[in-house]
């Protein structure tokens, strides 16, 4: 792979650094750079990386990895461009930046792969979708896959669909967080104690998804084995369903999605 430089080390970007070194990447082969001196010495004395400026980054780089906020990219690329060589490879974890604002603003035929990533690559068990810019080769890809696999799954998409990711895995984790909340807060009603109600919701999560992933079964199939005729769980599906939940979530993924075009359309 070469030396991958990481442009921002926030959360995001230092869960990348974390992953990638603990998937069996060389410290020598990894580089960052973070405009806070605290948090670049810390991340320095963490991990042992090298910290650089962005250009100097962006100069040794085989991959530029571009983990920075969207209102920051023009500012990161104008630094750096000069120093994006052909065969350079750049990725981008920048929500709701298009390849084609970035390939913009590169030296003609960069090699450019959009990512969105969400939250739980944190303890490795992210979602990462990637898309191919138009110059980006199938090594490239390839490539940027395997970056992304250090933190959790990947899959490829075409760039269209990305909107659509953003609001279901990029955003995701917050419905899922909202629901559990939900529900422990029901547990609370109900009587529990509220470190009791954490346990009951979570382990059920985790089991529920654990389930889904092993099982291969749909969901229907499994909500189904769990609602008996006249019981107590299709009671409450009957009221999740009286409630327009279903529909609640059809159109917040649909609001969640029509944000994301609408901040990428900002961008032209």
């Amino acid at each position: 792979m070469g030396t991958t430089a990481i442009f921002g080390a926030g959360v995001m970007g230092e869960t990348l650094l974390s992953g990638l070194l603990r998937s069996g990447r060389a410290r020598d082969e990894i580089v960052i750079t973070e405009k806070r001196a605290e948090h670049a010495e810390k991340l320095r004395t963490q991990y042992g990386v090298r910290v650089l400026g962005n250009a100097e980054a962006a100069e040794m780089a085989d991959t530029a990895v571009l983990v920075v906020k969207p209102q920051d990219m023009d500012a990161l690329i104008a630094e750096i461009r000069e120093h994006i060589t052909p065969g350079k490879l750049v990725v981008s974890l920048a929500a709701g930046i298009p390849t084609a604002f970035l390939e913009s603003r590169l030296p003609v035929g960069s090699s450019v792969v959009r990512v969105m990533p969400n939250t739980p690559a944190l303890v490795d068990q992210g979602m990462s979708a990637i898309s191919a810019g138009r110059n980006c080769t199938a090594a490239h890809l390839a490539e940027a896959e395997a970056l992304l696999a250090s933190c959790g799954k990947v899959v490829q998409v075409p760039e269209k669909y990305q909107d659509a990711v953003t609001a279901i895995s990029g955003s995701g984790p917050a419905y899922i967080f909202y629901v559990v909340e939900s529900m422990i807060e029901a547990g609370v009603l109900l009587g529990l104690p509220r470190a009791t109600a954490t346990e009951l919701v979570v382990q059920t999560l985790y089991g529920a998804a654990t389930m889904l992933r092993e099982t291969g079964d749909h969901p229907t199939v499994l909500r189904e084995r769990v609602s008996s005729p006249g019981g107590t769980t299709i009671a409450a599906i009957r009221q999740l369903e009286n409630h327009r939940v279903r529909a609640a979530f059809m159109t917040a993924m649909e609001a969640a999605a029509a944000r994301s075009a609408e901040l990428a359309a900002g961008l032209e």
